[in-house]
Formats: structure tokens, sequence, C-alpha cells
């Protein structure tokens, strides 16, 4: 089921003021669940609109960029008699557990970062990662992957550790399930780049281009790992659609081919020079 037992997201923000004054919030009422169908995939009143928008597939994942952290957000707080103590900082993050997913109820309401909650938009809550921050979450059972901007808090509930939008719920496949086992990893903004804008001028090793972005994130894994490469020269940079492998930059051509022998020997993959000026 989704978002059970926790407060209105304007009432997070209450929270999260009233936790670093010491105080403690009061309980929420709990919604009661949809009895429509087998294992209902939300409650009574937080199931989707009549009509929502037919083209839910089409609206593209978040792209990472780097932007400040909430003044406020990512202050311990206090909900259900459970303290949570959020990252400062974005440093790397992986954890494996259920899903769920919020919508109705709460679209429009402010969330825990006081933006105002779009059950369209691919968005999703934690208790714990840095608001706002980025990360990939992959459904175990599928391997379908999403990646998100994480703007508010929660679940709260059991072995939930990530609440997402209806639309990023959807483009999992777990809408009427209501939960799902998933994979989430936190992305580092740093490694994105939208249309090359913040790559630096100068030659580059293109070694893959997908369509999504956790084959992409996989590639690049391997590559640092096979090449013992600084992080800080390689990444992903997102192109359109396309999320583009690229290593660099290089001081010149002859030390891009050096490290394309390598790619070709080590990991049986072919790289393209690519320029940017």
């Amino acid at each position: 089921m989704n978002r059970a037992s926790i407060p209105t997201l304007g009432g997070l923000a209450v929270i999260l003021a009233l936790a670093g004054c010491g105080s403690s919030p009061s309980a929420p009422t709990q919604s009661a669940p949809a009895t429509t169908a087998k294992g209902g995939g939300y409650y009574l009143d937080d199931g989707p609109e009549a009509r929502p928008p037919p083209n839910l597939d089409a609206i593209p994942d978040a792209v990472p960029r780097d932007e400040p952290l909430h003044r406020f957000a990512n202050r311990t707080y206090a909900v259900l008699g459970n303290t949570y103590t959020p990252q400062t900082e974005r440093r790397a993050h992986r954890e494996e557990g259920l899903a769920s997913w919020y919508g109705k109820r709460f679209h429009g309401k402010k969330t825990a970062s006081g933006e105002v909650y779009d059950m369209y938009a691919m968005t999703a809550a934690h208790p714990t990662l840095p608001l706002p921050s980025y990360a990939r979450v992959t459904a175990l059972d599928s391997g379908k992957s999403v990646v998100v901007r994480i703007n508010d808090r929660g679940p709260f509930h059991g072995k939930r550790v990530i609440d997402l939008s209806y639309t990023a719920a959807h483009k999992l496949g777990y809408l009427k399930r209501g939960s799902t086992r998933v994979r989430v990893e936190s992305l580092d903004p740093a490694a994105y780049d939208t249309q090359g804008e913040a790559l630096q001028e100068g030659v580059y090793l293109q070694v893959g281009a997908f369509s999504r972005a956790d084959n992409a994130q996989q590639l690049l894994d391997r590559l640092t790992g096979a090449l013992e490469l600084d992080p800080g020269r390689s990444r992903v940079v997102l192109n359109g659609k396309l999320h583009r492998v690229q290593l660099g930059p290089y001081p010149g051509d002859a030390a891009a081919h050096a490290d394309r022998a390598r790619v070709r020997e080590r990991l049986d993959l072919n790289a393209v020079l690519v320029r940017h000026d």
C-alpha cells in the first residue's frame, strides 16, 4: 500500500520545524485501505484521478543537477516515535527494500522541502537522503529503472525505503500492487551534464550511448573499475534522450587513443573520439 500512517505533506514541514525545537508531532490518522481489489494498490482517498494524463510513459526521468541543499529540511526529525537523521552532504548511498507510492491525497500540497507535490512529476520521498538529491530506483523483479528527484520525506512504515510519485510508480509497473522491491542508488549530479554544457573543451572518448540511465551508469562503473580511472574523468552526458558515457578530457589525441586501446583490450569495447569546443 502507499504512504500509510504519515502526516499530510504540509505537516511534514511543521514536523521538521518542531523536531528542530525538540518537540514531538502528534500521531497521524491512517486512511482506510481500498477494498475494491485484492491487495489494493492504494488507500481509498489516495488513488489516481478518474482520468490521469494519457502520456505518463512519455514523461522524462529527472535529470540530476547540482543544487544547494535545503536550509531546514535536512535537520534531524521525529515521526511516529522514530528519529531520523538526514544526510547533510551528498555521498554514495545504496539500499534495497520496498518502494510504495503516493498520489492524489497529497497532490498540490507542500512537501517537506516546501515544494508543491505533483503526482505526475518524477519525484520521490526518502527518510534520510538529502533534500534535494537524485536517485536511480530499479525494480528488482523487472529490471526497469527510473531516475527521480528526492524532494520529500517518507515513507515511515515497515520495511519501505522510498515513496515514489504516481508517475514514477507507473513507469516501474507497480501501481496496482501498491509496492515492489527495489534498489535505490544515489546519483552524483557532477557525473551528469545536460547537452554537454558543463564539459570542458577538449578531446573525449565516447564508449556508449543508452536510452536508459541505469545501463549508462553500469557501463560507467565498469569502465572506472577496469581502467582504474579518476571518477572525475568519467561521466554520463545527457543529450536529448540518450545517456552518453564519456571519458576525459584528454590533453590530446594521443592520450585519448591510449585509453581507447585499453578499453578495447580490457573490456572488448569500441570507443570513438569526440571533441567539445
